[in-house]
């Protein structure tokens, strides 16, 4: 019996855990103190294409990376083969790090990687990121929740599991609500037509922002009408964040270009302005 307990024991050993680190929006300064440690502890960074390569390089030298993420020349891999390497990597006794743009809990599939793990008897941890609609309210001076205007805050997906856009408009389309919607580029006119069918008056202002945080960030703004005609900038596969609701009014704002197409290096200001139809 206790040779069986000491093996036992020895077996647990070797089993290693999971951290679910969230990388935020792109700036390395804005990864927390808990993220650096996980990272420069980590046997493994299994890691989104997105995530940028300097918050990739504050691993361990010897720390194999492994790409799951869409990114050029590279395609991603299921969720399901994702959830496998998460398992095989700690059931071989590694410390592995899931390296996630954002926070992990928000649009971020941990909710199929924790139950993955929990299923194979792997500890895991989650480690909170920034996530983009904060860093972009936060770049963009967009107070998300403001007294007598927005006393409500919305996260939503531009697409659900199956790619079918979000069915709920009217429970979006809510009364003094800020509503961000993540992945929403493709599908920005059909946000924008099934929320004013919803109740949502068409001349509530809107922003689109994309690579917060980073030297590349650009804000696209207008109004709820016009919302379909508003086009980021930045290449096709960086995704897109929709801000909707009369909080976004009260960013900062100057004069801008037409339809307030505003792009600027990392450390000025964004200068937003609103276009009504």
């Amino acid at each position: 019996r206790r040779l069986a307990t000491r093996m036992l024991k020895g077996l647990d050993t070797v089993r290693g855990a999971v951290t679910l680190v969230g990388a935020g929006p792109g700036a390395t300064d804005l990864l927390t103190m808990r993220a650096v440690n996980a990272l420069q502890q980590a046997d493994v960074i299994i890691h989104d294409g997105l995530v940028s390569p300097e918050v990739i390089a504050m691993g361990r030298r010897d720390a194999r990376r492994i790409n799951v993420g869409k990114s050029k020349g590279h395609h991603s891999a299921s969720q399901e083969e994702i959830n496998r390497i998460l398992v095989r990597e700690a059931s071989q006794g590694h410390n592995v790090v899931r390296l996630k743009g954002g926070d992990p809990m928000v649009f971020g599939r941990a909710g199929e990687e924790i139950a993955a793990l929990r299923q194979a008897g792997i500890p895991v941890e989650i480690v909170p990121g920034v996530t983009s609609a904060l860093a972009a309210a936060a770049s963009a001076q967009i107070p998300f929740t403001l007294r007598g205007i927005s006393s409500s805050l919305v996260f939503a997906t531009g697409h659900d599991r199956e790619q079918n856009t979000l069915p709920d408009w009217a429970g979006l389309a809510l009364k003094g609500a800020t509503v961000a919607v993540y992945m929403g580029r493709t599908v920005a006119g059909d946000v924008a037509r099934k929320l004013i069918e919803a109740g949502m008056s068409p001349k509530v202002p809107v922003a689109i922002a994309q690579a917060v945080t980073t030297p590349q960030e650009h804000f696209e703004t207008g109004t709820l009408q016009t919302l379909a005609l508003l086009s980021p900038g930045r290449p096709d596969d960086l995704p897109a964040l929709i801000i909707i609701g009369e909080s976004v009014r009260h960013g900062t704002i100057s004069d801008a270009p037409a339809l307030g197409s505003i792009h600027r290096a990392a450390a000025d200001r964004p200068s937003l302005s609103i276009h009504a139809a």
